[in-house]
């Protein structure tokens, strides 16, 4: 189940969508955000679906992969559908107890169900065809304008990329301590609330100690590298927009005109 997340992880191909500058994936993924809340009817779900399913075959990353990161959720998943099927008024259709399942509750649990699902496999595409370098980058070119209003756009920049770059290695770690501690007799599947909550006791601990170590490590590498700040630096490798950047701008401005048209018709 640990490694079945897939949010903060990169897996490297050779795509056009690799290659897209990090602004236009950035941007990218907002407008699809936004595009899931504003369609409300099936077929605007299916178109939600259709550009989803393209930029995963454009991508390169397997679909298996894709969806692999899904498994996590499903709990949440359950959870989100369940309330909004128990408690949406509308035609009754089955009543038990407190219980009551009606047509616009089904209706609207689906809809909630898929939001989410592509919500999450719309943000792992960002990470799994960028590197965090590139992230950074983006990131900070982005939210370069406000920097007139002295808000410290490098050190955001650097702690959500920092943020995303330590959530595989956690999870890799957490992987490892829990099979350690298996092998030392840990049980953390049987077992009632209050038991199963001690038993994470033996991973909790090894695992923040770990994180602070970590984090110390990083922090003693970037002062002996003389990193102060974002004042006065230079970039490597700078962001230049190129020809299929301005196309992805362009695809994304009519997907997005799609959408708003699709929620002002009511289609």
């Amino acid at each position: 189940m640990i490694r079945d997340i897939t949010i903060g992880q990169y897996y490297p191909a050779d795509s056009v969508l690799h290659r897209l500058d990090p602004r236009v994936k950035f941007v990218g993924t907002l407008v699809y955000i936004v595009s899931v809340f504003v369609f409300s009817s099936w077929i605007g779900y299916g178109a939600a679906a259709i550009f989803l399913a393209a930029m995963i075959a454009v991508s390169k990353v397997p679909f298996k992969f894709m969806v692999k990161g899904l498994k996590p959720i499903m709990v949440l998943l359950c959870i989100t559908m369940f309330f909004n099927l128990i408690f949406t008024p509308g035609e009754e259709i089955f009543s038990f107890w407190i219980i009551t399942i009606t047509i616009e509750g089904i209706q609207l649990a689906v809809k909630m169900g898929i939001r989410l699902v592509f919500l999450i496999i719309g943000a792992s595409l960002m990470t799994l065809t960028t590197t965090p370098n590139q992230l950074t980058d983006g990131l900070e070119r982005l939210m370069k304008p406000l920097n007139k209003i002295r808000v410290p756009v490098h050190e955001i920049a650097m702690i959500m990329s920092i943020a995303l770059r330590f959530i595989p290695i956690l999870l890799e770690e957490t992987d490892k301590i829990m099979k350690a501690q298996t092998a030392r007799g840990a049980d953390f599947e049987n077992g009632n609330v209050i038991q199963k909550v001690k038993n994470m006791v033996p991973l909790l601990v090894p695992l923040f100690i770990s994180a602070f170590r970590r984090a110390n490590d990083l922090a003693m590498a970037m002062e002996a590298r003389c990193y102060h700040g974002g004042e006065g630096r230079t970039q490597m490798k700078p962001l230049i927009y190129k020809k299929r950047d301005i196309i992805a701008y362009l695809i994304l401005l009519a997907y997005l005109g799609v959408s708003i048209a699709f929620r002002v018709l009511g289609i």
